[in-house]
């Protein structure tokens, strides 16, 4: 049975927490402001489509040609988030200082580009789809609907972090440690369900 609560802490703890995108965005948008960081966050919207699309067409051609690969899938979706949960876990609070780097060029192409080599979103895709997705809905109408709705939570992850810049970043430094449990516990949760 499809289990929602996983599905939706999967998909909205991946495209919040910290990653390429998030970090880009909130970097851009604190140097140039969000109106001109928002090119860059509809380039990672037209390159995530394409990366979540080609991640379904994969993963759905995967279950059609190997059916009994769907528990190995499984265990090994289940696997990475479990993975992700120990790094957000074990990360430490880094020098603010550090941080600061000035990212350039602020456009829609990086914004694209930089989708097809984020190991992030190309797990997302591939885990999403895999273990969350495939095992129950295989229609193309289903499947559809689910690229766009991955498509549209990256996005308004992505334009979050850039709208609040380095207030957010603030927010993380000051509540980290507590931050890190919640979102590691979450994955946690999302793993024993695939696997349940």
């Amino acid at each position: 049975m499809f289990n929602v609560a996983a599905f939706l802490s999967y998909i909205f703890l991946t495209a919040y927490t910290p990653g390429p995108n998030n970090i880009m965005a909130m970097t851009n948008a604190s140097n140039d402001g969000f109106k001109k960081s928002f090119r860059f966050c509809l380039g990672v919207l037209a390159g995530f489509f394409v990366v979540v699309l080609a991640s379904a067409i994969f993963s759905a051609a995967l279950y059609d040609i190997i059916p009994t690969i769907e528990p190995f899938m499984r265990f090994i979706g289940a696997a990475y988030i479990l993975w992700l949960a120990w790094m957000i876990l074990r990360d430490k609070p880094k020098n603010s200082k550090d941080n600061k780097v000035r990212l350039e060029p602020n456009c829609f192409f990086t914004g694209m580009v930089m989708q097809f080599v984020n190991v992030k979103v190309i797990l997302y895709g591939i885990t999403t789809f895999s273990t969350l997705v495939l095992p129950y809905f295989t229609g193309m109408f289903q499947v559809s609907l689910f690229i766009v709705i991955l498509t549209v939570v990256g996005f308004s992850g992505t334009c979050c972090w850039a709208m609040f810049g380095s207030i957010f970043s603030k927010l993380f430094a000051e509540h980290k440690r507590g931050l890190n449990i919640v979102m590691a516990l979450l994955l946690g949760y999302c793993a024993v369900s695939i696997l349940i």
